[in-house]
This record gives C-alpha cells, sequence and structure tokens, in this order.
C-alpha cells in the first residue's frame, strides 16, 4: 500500500499517462515520431527528484515542474509531452489508478480475514458461551456463531469494494474543464477522434470505460463513497476489536502475546490487548477522514477550485493506508486467538441457572404442578439467588434452592444445566454460513487467501 501512494508510483504513472496520449495521438494522426514515444518510455521510471523540486520551487506548479523534467531527460519528445492535456489529466488519471490498485490491495486483505474468522468460527461451532444484550448476561450462544457476526460484517464491507471496484471508471482525456476543447482543435474538429482518444487511452490503462462528463476534474464524490466504504470496514473492525477487550477482560479469549512481550511497565502480570486497542486507534482515524471527502465534495464550485488538492493528498492515502494496517492487525489476531473454555464455561453456569428457569417452569408444568404457583416459586427464589450474588458475593444457588422446594420434586434440575440445550441453532448457523457464504468467497479470491500473514509487530 505504501508503494502504491508513493512518489515513485505517482510520477511514473505520470509518464506512462504522457506515453500513452503521445502514442494514441499519434495512431490519430497527429504529428508524432515513434522515436519520441520511445525515449519516453524508456524513462518512465528514471525520475530525477531533485531535478522536480528545483523546478517546482520555481515554477510553484508540480506537473510543469515533472513534464519539464521529464523533457529535461526526453529532450527529442520535450515539445509533444503533455500536447492537449490540463494537469488533471495526470493527476486524476493517476489517482483512479492508485484507488483501483488500493481497493484491491484491501479487497485481498478483507477476504483473508473473512478466510481466518470463517476457520476460527468453524472450529468453535457448538462452544457454548455466554450471550450478552446491552452488555448484560443474556440467552446463551456459541464463541463460533459470535465470531459468524464479526465476520459478516466483513462481508458487507467486501460486497461494498466489490461494488466501487467494478463502477470505478477513468476520467480520460476531458481537457481544462471538461469540454475536450483542446482536442477538438488538435484534431481539427473530428469530434469521433476525440472521442476515440478518450476512449483508448482508457483501454491502455486498463480501464473499460471513462466518466461520461468530468468537469476539470473526476467528481470528488468518488473519492467520497470510496472512503465512505473504507469506514464501513473501519467501523466493523472497531466494533470487532472493541469484541475482542471485553472478551480479553473477561479472560475468555486472548489475542497473540509473545513469548518476552511486556504488558505493563510497571504491572508485570498484565497481557493488555495491545492489537486490539491499535485496531480501535487506527479505525476512528480512518472513519475520521470520511468527513474530509464529504466536505471536499460539497465545496466544488463550478468545474473545479484547488481547495480539494491538499486535502486529498493527505486523505486518501492515509485512508487506505489505515484501513491496511487496521486489516493487518485483524488477520493477524483471527489467525492468533488464544480460548479458554473453561473460563468460558465457568462464567455460562453461573448466569445459567436463572436462562434455565423458563425449561424449568415447563417442566413442572408437565410434572403436573400449577403453571401459576410455579412461576411465583421461581420468581421469589430467582430474586434471592441474585440478592445473595450481589450483596454477598456468594455463588448462584438457585437449583439447589429449588431442589429444596417440594413443588419441584418431580423435576430433574441437573440436566436443565446443559448448556447446549440453550443455544438453538447457533451450529447449524454457522454451518450455513460458512457453505453459503465464506466457501463462495474463498473459491472467488482463493490467491488472495492462499498468501502467508505478515509478522506483525506492535
Amino acid at each position: 500500500m505504501s508503494r502504491v501512494w508513493s512518489a515513485q508510483k505517482k510520477h511514473s504513472t505520470w509518464r506512462r499517462l504522457w506515453v500513452a496520449l503521445a502514442e494514441t495521438e499519434q495512431e490519430l494522426g497527429l504529428e508524432i515520431d515513434q522515436a519520441q514515444i520511445d525515449e519516453m518510455r524508456g524513462a518512465v521510471d528514471d525520475i530525477d527528484f531533485q531535478k522536480a523540486a528545483e523546478y517546482e520551487r520555481d515554477l510553484r506548479h508540480d506537473v510543469m515542474a515533472h513534464v519539464h523534467t521529464f523533457g529535461d531527460r526526453c529532450p527529442a519528445a520535450r515539445k509533444i509531452i503533455h500536447l492537449g492535456a490540463t494537469s488533471c489529466f495526470v493527476t486524476d488519471n493517476t489517482e483512479l489508478i492508485q484507488l483501483r490498485e488500493s481497493l484491491q490491495l484491501t479487497r485481498g486483505q478483507l477476504v483473508a480475514v473473512i478466510d481466518r474468522l470463517g476457520t476460527f468460527a468453524e472450529r468453535h461451532r457448538d462452544l457454548p458461551c455466554l450471550g450478552f444484550t446491552h452488555l448484560q448476561s443474556a440467552q446463551p450462544t456459541t464463541v463460533g456463531k459470535r465470531a459468524t457476526l464479526w465476520c459478516h460484517d466483513l462481508v458487507l464491507d467486501l460486497e461494498e469494494i466489490e461494488h466501487r471496484l467494478q463502477t470505478l471508471k477513468f476520467r480520460g482525456a476531458k481537457g481544462t474543464t471538461g469540454t475536450q476543447a483542446s482536442f477538438l482543435q488538435l484534431f481539427d474538429g473530428d469530434h469521433d477522434k476525440v472521442e476515440s482518444l478518450d476512449r483508448r487511452i482508457a483501454e491502455k490503462m486498463e480501464f473499460g470505460e471513462t466518466y461520461p462528463v468530468t468537469g476539470q476534474t473526476y467528481s470528488r464524490k468518488i473519492d467520497a463513497q470510496i472512503l465512505q466504504t473504507l469506514s464501513g470496514i473501519a467501523q466493523s473492525a472497531h466494533k470487532m476489536a472493541s469484541d475482542w477487550r471485553i472478551l480479553a477482560h473477561r479472560r475468555e479469549l486472548e489475542e497473540p502475546f509473545e513469548t518476552k512481550q511486556i504488558g505493563s511497565s510497571a504491572m508485570a502480570y498484565k497481557r493488555n490487548p495491545m492489537r486490539s486497542e491499535r485496531i480501535c486507534a487506527l479505525a476512528r482515524f480512518a472513519m475520521s477522514l470520511t468527513a474530509n471527502a464529504e466536505q471536499t465534495m460539497a465545496v466544488q464550485w463550478m468545474e473545479r477550485t484547488l481547495d480539494d488538492s491538499a486535502n486529498r493528498r493527505l486523505s486518501l492515502p492515509q485512508s487506505f493506508l489505515a484501513i491496511d494496517a487496521v486489516l493487518t492487525l485483524c488477520r493477524n489476531v483471527a489467525e492468533g486467538f488464544v480460548v479458554y473454555p473453561q473460563v468460558i464455561g465457568r462464567h455460562l453456569q453461573d448466569e445459567l441457572p436463572f436462562m434455565a428457569t423458563e425449561e424449568i417452569l415447563m417442566a413442572g408444568v408437565r410434572a403436573g404442578g400449577d403453571r401459576q404457583e410455579l412461576h411465583e416459586r421461581i420468581r421469589v427464589h430467582s430474586q434471592e439467588a441474585a440478592r445473595q450474588i450481589k450483596e454477598q458475593g456468594r455463588s448462584n444457588d438457585l437449583i439447589e434452592r429449588l431442589q429444596s422446594d417440594a413443588a419441584f420434586a418431580n423435576v430433574d434440575l441437573t440436566s436443565t444445566l446443559d448448556a447446549k440445550r440453550y443455544i438453538g441453532r447457533a451450529p447449524q448457523q454457522v454451518d450455513h454460513f460458512i457453505g453459503k457464504v465464506i466457501e463462495p468467497i474463498r473459491q472467488r479470491y482463493a490467491e488472495e487467501i492462499a498468501g502467508e500473514g505478515e509478522d506483525v509487530r506492535v
């Protein structure tokens, strides 16, 4: 990702675009020698950045600084470099290429995390755990089912990434205010040649279509839509990593922890969830950048204004770099989760007697009891057990209380504490999700998923 947004990548792409422009203008009949094109093509990556900086100090214009630098390197081609084009021919088209490559890299990272979470969900498909609503104890679920919730959010993000890639187009050769007037003049009023120029350059840069209309720039709404998509990934990752932090607090689940890793400079026993915390930190940063694109889009007066440029040079690469780091960390954690079933089981058993009361009530009725009387007895016993837990720190003794109550003498209370009786279809839902959602993604992106995870140093 750093390479995609590097100065070398950016300015080499400018030169590739200048080559494509000259080559296409030649194909359409302008007097450009093949030797000029060959000279330019041979110097695409040979950029004297120091010379470009010197030119920019004098000219105060980055594109013209690089036009002159390129011209110095290719003297035979100097007079035809940038012929008919405006600055946004190279800047905007390059950014669209960078956006496409960045979206592709993000897609690869995303599907790898989805795959790892799918494997984790499958492994723990039927491990019962306490569910939470309002962050309060609720009906049991399974560790695997909870992981599918994290994974499903990322699947929705993947769909957005795929949509953005499918609909991303090229600016093409549109001219100074988008009217293509300069190119129409070059081709002596031949509209077909101007349209062909636009189409052919896009094809050389591997884009199927150009945007049908532009001002000087492509619509900044494209940036806003893409950064909103990245924000979606950040939202999913933040929610997921927050859950991991809560589960680490409960000692039910831990992220990888190195042999010599130190959790705290003062508290030597600590195993802080630092990867998850970093995910949340970077995710919040990525979410905050969305506003830059939205506000920039809103203030693009008429055919364009330049107050977008400095902002986008920060917000576009930083958004992608932040999400790249977030997904690298997510993949690392998902590959190295440590699960503690005994702790999970103990927490569940502490709450299970309360959750079993509805089944106990039904069993009591089937054994001949009065539903309303049994309900009242359960209510009284439950509240007293809860009071002693909260006020005196005692263990949950609700089952013992009910066992000593003659009204429940004919009810097998012990069997009601089998946690798997309360997880519903959670294991089957995991199986369905893996088969119907994850497997098609794995097949579609087998290459990306097969890659090795990065050695994360945090």
